[in-house]
């Protein structure tokens, strides 16, 4: 079942689930967050399953269907299984997760909440895991992936329910 849209969906938009929502209506700057997405993803400092985590984590916050159901490949040839995509839960602390995943669940959940809140002995156990290049990569990951997903949800149009899907890490 699909939800209409609160926007339309121009006649001119893309066959894909993105380019084909109501954020075509916006078509350059769509495109200019697609190149920074697939500069992000496939020329970052940042392992692929690390910003897997993180975005899956978004998208149970922001609740995106399509966020939720897509498992990008390179983060699944990395290792990233449905197991470990399971436990990026609301209790991931008591979880089996790695303490690395861990660290980026809680900075994540600091960042999308009360990024404020991100004291010093969080920053210095980031630092201690992460370089420079890799918490700012994170971060601005972060950005995009609470935004984008915040105007998908906001403007409609997404079906209650996809399947499980894997696609090609963006370039």
């Amino acid at each position: 079942m699909t939800i209409p849209a609160r926007v339309g969906i121009p006649p001119n938009a893309g066959g894909d689930a993105i380019n084909n929502s109501p954020l075509a209506w916006q078509a350059d700057t769509l495109a200019a967050f697609n190149r920074l997405y697939g500069t992000l993803w496939s020329r970052g400092v940042l392992d692929h399953s690390a910003k897997e985590v993180a975005r899956l984590r978004n998208a149970r916050t922001t609740n995106c269907v399509f966020c939720k159901n897509v498992r990008f490949a390179g983060a699944v040839a990395e290792g990233l299984d449905e197991g470990r995509v399971e436990l990026i839960r609301d209790d991931f602390q008591n979880s089996a997760l790695s303490d690395r995943d861990k660290l980026i669940l809680r900075y994540t959940d600091l960042f999308l909440h009360n990024p404020g809140a991100i004291d010093e002995s969080l920053k210095s156990r980031m630092k201690e895991t992460f370089t420079d290049a890799q918490i700012v990569e994170l971060t601005a990951a972060l950005a995009l992936f609470t935004g984008f997903s915040r105007i998908a949800v906001s403007l409609g149009g997404m079906p209650d329910e996809l399947p499980r899907m894997e696609l090609p890490t963006p370039e």
